[in-house]
């Protein structure tokens, strides 16, 4: 199953909050099993979209419920696309992460 995650991504964007992965694999209807998996799998196929047509990165708004920002994976995507060299936690991931939340919210920002 192949879900579009761009449309609810980009609404959270534009209402200036943040989802877990768990709300973005309801709101995007993957079944069981594995819909994490599903969901991460969705992101990283956006990131890469995202970066190859040098749009902020709407996956930078989903977070992990337990530690409220992205899971390390996000990061090690990242680190894949040439967009950040760092550690997955932290201090340095965490101030990454938080100018790629907010240049996702000023790109998305209404007029």
């Amino acid at each position: 199953m192949q879900t579009d995650i761009r449309p609810i991504l980009e609404d959270t964007a534009r209402s200036g909050g943040l989802l877990t992965y768990q709300e973005v694999a309801q709101r995007a209807g993957f079944p069981p099993p594995h819909t994490i998996h599903k969901t991460t799998t969705a992101l990283e196929a956006l990131m890469a979209e995202d970066h190859a047509a040098g749009r902020p990165l709407l996956a930078a708004l989903v977070v992990s419920k337990a530690t409220g920002v992205p899971a390390p994976g996000f990061f090690g995507c990242l680190t894949t696309l040439g967009r950040y060299f760092g550690d997955d936690r932290g201090a340095q991931a965490e101030r990454h992460w938080r100018r790629e939340v907010e240049a996702v919210r000023s790109a998305y920002r209404p007029d």
